[in-house]
């Protein structure tokens, strides 16, 4: 325990509040040895992490315990059913390998903020192949990895607004006692008016720079 403190940049007091709270996995048990590893090690890593983002250990602690019981990936990275993201798992090394030298700790605690990744063991799991590949083409495309992730943030804002303008609509109009198999049949719909107005205010504003 004492290493694994040190290692972390933590009291042994701390790391013994962890253990109580379940933020952290038992260790390995050799009679009355305990060991901890490399995953115990992450698992702090990325608790610091969060704490610095101003993520509650209550938040954090709800994080751990589906980790630990297996729960979906997806649950636990907050897309619930039904969703049409693959998570992708990743090694920190492959991560790099995707975004180079932008793959710092920053841009990553900022990814575990948004919800974009999470860590399991040593790996981490990125919630979407598809925002994957977008924002890696994003940064090949000489755009900084911190304005990707800090545009995302606002993105989500205001999906945020338009998914809560779509349900409130199915729900409030219509037929009354609405069920949920009629909510995700509504889904496509909604999904296809908001394509087709980003596509037309694309347009709008792109002609407007290329006439001026």
């Amino acid at each position: 325990m004492e290493e694994l403190a040190r290692e972390a940049g933590i009291t042994v007091r701390t790391l013994r509040f962890y253990r109580e709270r379940k933020l952290i996995p038992p260790p390995r048990r050799e009679g009355r040895i305990a060991w901890y590893d490399e995953d115990h090690l992450a698992r702090l890593r990325t608790i610091a992490a969060l704490l610095e983002r101003g993520h509650t250990l209550s938040g954090i602690a709800e994080l751990a315990e589906a980790f630990d019981n297996g729960r979906d990936v997806g649950d636990l990275l907050g897309l619930g059913a039904p969703t049409e993201e693959t998570p992708v798992r990743l090694s920190p090394e492959e991560l790099a390998d995707v975004f180079g030298d932008q793959a710092t700790s920053e841009n990553l605690a900022a990814a575990l903020d948004l919800g974009y990744l999470a860590t399991d063991g040593t790996d981490l799991v990125h919630v979407s192949r598809r925002l994957l590949d977008t924002s890696a083409a994003l940064v090949r495309e000489g755009i900084p990895l911190s304005d990707v992730l800090a545009t995302a943030k606002r993105v989500r804002e205001h999906t945020e607004a338009l998914a809560d303008l779509f349900t409130t609509l199915a729900l409030t109009t219509g037929p009354a006692n609405r069920t949920p198999e009629d909510l995700q049949r509504l889904r496509p719909l909604a999904k296809s008016v908001v394509e087709a107005e980003l596509s037309m205010a694309l347009d709008r504003r792109l002609s407007r720079r290329l006439g001026s």
